[in-house]
């Protein structure tokens, strides 16, 4: 006898995470696993405004809701789906405040914030060995989810996508895409530094970054203008000329990526690029590393004042700024980055 099914309910999972953009790009394996793992998931993703076109596009995601106005209005709404889950990849005190409100089962990923601050104040390693998206999977682990073995996500809708052919002539057969921008001084190499990896590339090279990256790859742009006009870097200040799909675009159809500690590296791992990933600051143990791809990772090792945050600083709060200034740029880097 066939069984009655007509009073099943499909279940209505919400995953939460406001901020910001490579982050964002992290949760998409969990969005992936629930909707493809979860029979009949509805997977709903609560996030800020300014990072809706992040998900907008990505077909494992029935619903997109954001915060714009009071965070009682954004319950109120949430409210109203009758959720049957609550994944909170963000778990910062409004999350848990939604999570809280909702009266929802769920779980919220660990955040680590005890080991990361023994790290960045006593340089005590308790960090696991363990990449963030696992950690993202490991809270919609009740659900039934598994990781399944594949890389982030990133779609960019058609008319987004960037013709080679509209660049410059030098750049339509191929160049490094460099993201020069990072949401913190500290975690971005100095311009100096920033034109001799250009310069040691010996490719062309397009830059990328917001509208407040713009001043700093006309620097660059405008120091390799100066040399003459046989040297085999040319450069493309892309910085602020286009959209984050736009960007993306460009990520994608690079040969490969030279990126800092940003939102932009996350987006070449979803498209499985071959990363050159800078880091000053920060470190790759807090495990935001590239996902799932090549990568080489340059950084200076034995520093005692590194980590000196688990973020990023407007300055150096030494002066020395020594964690970007003497990372060293050798040749056999890029062979490596290839391989």
């Amino acid at each position: 006898m066939r069984q009655d099914t007509s009073d099943y309910k499909m279940p209505k999972i919400l995953i939460l995470r406001f901020s910001s953009i490579g982050d964002i790009v992290l949760t998409t394996p969990v969005a992936r696993c629930v909707k493809q793992q979860v029979p009949g998931a509805e997977v709903h993703f609560c996030t800020k405004q300014a990072f809706r076109g992040i998900l907008a596009n990505n077909p494992y995601i029935d619903k997109v809701h954001v915060l714009q106005g009071t965070l009682n209005e954004l319950v109120q709404q949430l409210k109203a789906e009758n959720f049957d889950y609550v994944v909170d990849l963000h778990n910062n005190l409004r999350t848990r405040v939604i999570k809280a409100r909702l009266g929802k089962p769920g779980r919220s990923f660990n955040k680590l914030n005890y080991e990361k601050w023994l790290m960045v104040n006593f340089k005590l390693n308790r960090l696991p060995d363990v990449h963030i998206v696992n950690r993202y999977l490991d809270a919609a682990a009740p659900l039934g989810v598994k990781d399944d073995g594949k890389g982030l996500d990133y779609f960019i809708p058609p008319q987004d996508e960037v013709d080679l052919q509209n660049l410059p002539a030098p750049f339509r057969q191929g160049y490094v895409a460099f993201a020069i921008g990072a949401q913190h001084y500290t975690k971005r190499l100095p311009t100096e530094r920033i034109i001799e990896l250009c310069g040691r590339l010996q490719q062309p090279v397009i830059l990328l970054g917001g509208k407040e990256d713009a001043a700093t790859g006309e620097e660059v742009v405008a120091y390799f203008e100066s040399r003459n006009t046989t040297h085999h870097t040319r450069i493309y200040n892309a910085c602020g000329r286009y959209s984050l799909n736009g960007s993306a675009s460009l990520v994608k159809q690079a040969r490969k990526v030279v990126s800092h500690d940003t939102g932009l590296m996350h987006i070449a791992a979803a498209f499985q690029k071959n990363i050159i990933s800078i880091w000053g600051n920060t470190i790759p143990e807090f495990g935001m590393y590239p996902f799932r791809t090549r990568y080489k990772v340059l950084e200076v090792h034995g520093l005692s004042c590194r980590p000196c945050s688990k973020i990023g600083y407007s300055k150096c709060p030494k002066g020395h700024f020594k964690c970007m200034r003497d990372i060293r740029f050798n040749d056999l880097m890029f062979e490596h980055a290839e391989a």
